[in-house]
């Protein structure tokens, strides 16, 4: 990939590994262009986790060539869409002394604000992937935007860590290692996908976007353009697919074909297979609504919920989410621009294409640069010495 403007996004899911190459040239607003694109079946994984390292690498290998014939790009750096039950969240407050004479809050100020924050969490076994400060006061005073320029002589900022277990960076970091791919940057999954989907209308009314996986279930809630909470269950797609073959008495193959509705069965009740979706479909957001509760925002969504996922194409999803959430309820979907066919509207490939296109930006949502420069501090640091230890 000589070309700067060319980039690549790869999403392991536990069912399928798929990586997008797209052109980024295109002109400010305008999202970049899919030039190719490779989807495989993933070995190796189980809930988002690497446990055959190298099945996953092989799986990698297949997509990353298909990938290459398609797009004509050859592959040897990408972002990576970070998901699986080791993603979570947590708050903590931070303060700093104003540095400056003259008083007037800094970018620094605020940096070491935030890196006080993430010195009051347990990061035992954990690395910080994101940093989202959502609360600022200056003197006492509160303000919701970064109140960078202010002058005063203390600051404080309420801040969400996004953070994964480090044995899973590492465990992936070695998978992609091996495949020949040098990993540029790690993007939380639900992070990703919202900052390609989801509106600032949404983002600012409050919000839900869920990603119905084949194996987990991703939550990710925001207020007034600000993360508020991130969740991964340990339940998805794949477990109505069980319950269908289970209650039917057929295989895994046939039970995922009547999910899907691609082919039917004449001895099959449409009514009883209706009963095992439905009953599987609302424990999923019975389990989503009772974390709502925890954190106060169950029905108090205005924007309502987003979902999205291999769980958001049944055709009773929407119907059962509206019923159980009390919050207005739509499909996520997105036109690709350049994906061809099948993939013209491919939800699945959001996560790619997400970290490829780099529409998470630099600024607003990832670590501040500030951060990401120290080597010995957070979640870079832990990937550059990662990668340090991967190298030959």
């Amino acid at each position: 990939m000589a070309k700067s403007h060319i980039s690549v996004g790869i999403d392991i899911g536990s069912s399928f590994t798929r990586i997008v190459v797209v052109d980024n040239s295109s002109n400010k607003g305008v999202l970049p262009v899919v030039l190719g694109a490779g989807i495989v079946e993933t070995r190796g994984m189980r809930h988002g986790y690497v446990v055959h390292r190298n099945e996953v690498t092989a799986s990698l290998k297949r997509a990353i060539a298909e990938a290459e014939k398609e797009s004509g790009q050859r592959i040897r750096s990408a972002a990576v869409s970070l998901g699986g039950i080791g993603i979570s969240c947590e708050s903590a407050l931070g303060s700093a002394v104003v540095s400056r004479a003259d008083s007037v809050v800094s970018k620094f100020d605020i940096d070491k604000a935030i890196a006080e924050a993430e010195e009051q969490i347990e990061l035992k076994n954990k690395a910080v992937l994101h940093a989202f400060p959502s609360h600022f006061k200056v003197d006492g005073k509160g303000f919701p935007a970064r109140p960078e320029g202010m002058v005063g002589g203390k600051i404080e900022a309420k801040t969400l860590f996004i953070t994964a277990l480090e044995q899973h960076l590492d465990d992936l970091l070695s998978a992609i290692n091996e495949a020949g791919v040098k990993v540029t940057s790690f993007t939380a999954t639900p992070i990703a996908a919202a900052s390609l989907l989801l509106t600032d209308l949404q983002k600012n009314f409050g919000c839900a976007l869920i990603d119905i996986g084949a194996e987990t279930v991703s939550l990710a809630v925001i207020e007034n353009n600000v993360y508020s909470a991130l969740h991964v269950f340990g339940i998805g797609s794949l477990d109505i697919t069980k319950d269908i073959a289970l209650g039917l008495r057929i295989t895994p193959e046939e039970a995922e074909s009547l999910k899907l509705g691609v082919v039917g069965f004449q001895t099959v009740s449409k009514k009883k297979l209706d009963e095992i979706i439905e009953a599987r479909l609302s424990e999923i957001f019975e389990i989503i609504d009772k974390y709502l509760k925890k954190i106060g925002r169950s029905g108090l969504l205005p924007a309502g919920a987003i979902i999205i996922g291999e769980g958001s194409a049944l055709p009773l999803t929407e119907q059962v989410a509206k019923t159980i959430l009390k919050i207005p309820v739509k499909m996520g979907s997105i036109d690709l621009p350049g994906a061809k066919g099948t993939l013209k509207q491919q939800t699945h490939l959001i996560h790619a294409y997400a970290v490829a296109a780099d529409i998470l930006g630099h600024s607003s949502q990832k670590r501040t640069d500030t951060h990401l420069a120290n080597e010995g501090e957070g979640f870079f640091g832990v990937i550059k010495n990662l990668i340090k230890q991967l190298m030959p």
